[in-house]
């Protein structure tokens, strides 16, 4: 059983930087201290009080205003909590959280029957504060690992505190942000209609995770920009824009956006999810790549390439870690975090793009267009044929000079039976004067076909559209028919406006 307390006052303390002194009042019953002198008179009740001093050190102390940490801490009532007492349950509707003051704790998922550990916590730590801020049912269990005391607050005075201190809501925001970043194990965390599963990607302003669409069940990719990055406007601004792009584009070379989060103050991209491994960690283990599988991989990357052009659309990132090979061999093009209109300068983003793969209109801050991503997609070429980059180095000076004034090396004496495309290849897409370039994918395209066609490669028109099917059960009473059939007319039509077909099987009645 937890026992209850009053705070009685709170006070910066004078020995430590960001920590408060706390006196609480507790039933005489409850204290294991001597009553001091002169309190024998009993208060209303008949029970006498008593105090509890301790000292409060956190991360929340340190991050908050005195103010606000005077009124949260003011509000919250005492309680202790004995070792091996559940507190918390996963799936519990969530009315507190609380603020460890002594002892520690840990909290544990729950996964197809199989507990998972993913924190313990102790003096200063939130517990339970997640599933307060989000609304949703609680995503853990958490028990006391030692004798515990806790300030708790409940979600209707969290409620009126975050509307009074917009600053508090933010400070949870980013915690809860700073979770979903750092947990392998996660929780069970909805992302609106998508579930969280685990994490997949880590990269400098994102994280991957792979999910579960709630209600249909089928698997997503959840990208998720960091909360660090999340403060900055000019990278909500990118992020954003990411996803606003892909999602105009539809073509099987292409990771598919299929909806667009805003929560916990940063943003969600909800996509396709893939399996495979990108051309990156492809050429990280075997160096050198087939001719046909080179040629095979450039043509696919090209016939993407070229739809998101007609859109008016560059990439301005083409290299390796953003080009997906699947299973079956079919080519995505993933991560247009950098993409923009064709003709665009952008002056707030210097150095757009991997330095290696730059392009010397991209450093000069010029404006970009589809010979931007010929030249990124030529230099991605002359590394899957040699293993190596045709520059190295960490000096950003020599990189920069060698994207404005160097010429790429001849690889014809390294490789004697090059085909003469791959050279024609390498001569018009790694040029400095974009003019001297492919004009466009297209030509790139008229190229590859033919040496593809000499090497055995299938190319984009043989490959199949890939039909899929989606199973429901709908179970109704008698009464329910008439406008239940008028909610499925009505999603008929939509499903044909969408290019999908809804079929009907009615079954007998049970």
């Amino acid at each position: 059983m937890s026992s209850e307390g009053k705070v009685k006052k709170i006070a910066p303390s004078a020995a430590k930087a960001a920590c408060y002194f706390i006196e609480i009042d507790l039933p005489r019953e409850d204290s294991v201290r001597e009553e001091p002198p002169g309190s024998s008179e009993l208060r209303a009740g008949g029970v006498i009080p008593y105090g509890l001093e301790v000292t409060l050190c956190s991360e929340l102390t340190n991050a908050l205003p005195r103010e606000i940490i005077q009124e949260l801490l003011g509000q919250m009532e005492f309680r202790r909590i004995r070792k091996g007492q559940q507190f918390i349950r996963q799936g519990d509707a969530a009315e507190r959280f609380y603020l460890i003051l002594q002892g520690s704790c840990t909290v544990r998922i729950e996964k197809e029957s199989i507990p998972f550990t993913i924190a313990q916590l102790g003096p200063g730590d939130l517990v339970g504060e997640m599933a307060v801020f989000t609304g949703e049912k609680r995503g853990a269990t958490v028990e006391a690992d030692t004798d515990m005391e806790l300030l708790s607050m409940s979600r209707d005075q969290f409620d009126v505190l975050s509307q009074k201190y917009p600053e508090f809501k933010r400070y949870l925001s980013e915690i809860v942000t700073h979770r979903l970043s750092t947990s392998k194990i996660t929780a069970e965390k909805r992302i609106g209609k998508y579930l969280i599963m685990e994490k997949i990607g880590d990269g400098g302003s994102s994280i991957i995770y792979k999910g579960i669409h709630g209600i249909l069940k089928l698997p997503v990719a959840i990208k998720m920009l960091k909360h660090e990055m999340a403060m900055d406007p000019d990278f909500i601004r990118i992020f954003s824009n990411e996803a606003k792009i892909i999602a105009q584009l539809n073509h099987p070379r292409i990771v598919r956006v299929y909806d667009i989060e805003e929560l916990y103050r940063t943003v969600f991209i909800i996509m396709e999810y893939l399996e495979g491994a990108s051309l990156r960690q492809i050429l990280d283990n075997t160096k050198i790549l087939p001719m046909a599988k080179i040629v095979d991989v450039l043509l696919q990357t090209c016939y993407g390439l070229e739809y998101a052009h007609k859109y008016g659309i560059i990439h301005q990132d083409i290299n390796p870690r953003n080009i997906f090979l699947q299973p079956d061999g079919s080519v995505k093009i993933i991560d247009f975090g950098l993409a923009c209109l064709t003709g665009s300068v952008d002056a707030n983003f210097l150095f757009p793009g991997t330095i290696f793969y730059i392009s010397p209109e991209q450093i000069k801050g010029d404006p970009v267009d589809e010979r931007t991503d010929i030249y990124a997609l030529g230099v991605t070429a002359y590394e899957m044929l040699t293993g190596t980059l045709p520059i190295s180095g960490d000096d950003m000076r020599v990189l920069v000079n060698w994207h404005l004034n160097e010429e790429i090396p001849d690889t014809r004496p390294l490789f004697p039976d090059l085909p003469e495309e791959i050279h024609t290849l390498f001569r018009r897409s790694i040029r400095k004067d974009p003019g001297e370039r492919f004009h466009n994918v297209s030509e790139v395209i008229a190229l590859l076909e033919p040496l593809s066609e000499k090497l055995g490669v299938r190319m984009e028109p043989n490959f199949p559209t890939q039909q899929k099917m989606i199973g429901m059960l709908l179970l109704y009473q008698e009464n329910q028919q008439l406008p239940l059939t008028k909610m499925i007319e009505e999603f008929s039509r939509k499903v044909s406006d969408a290019g999908g077909v809804l079929k009907i099987t009615h079954f007998a009645d049970q």
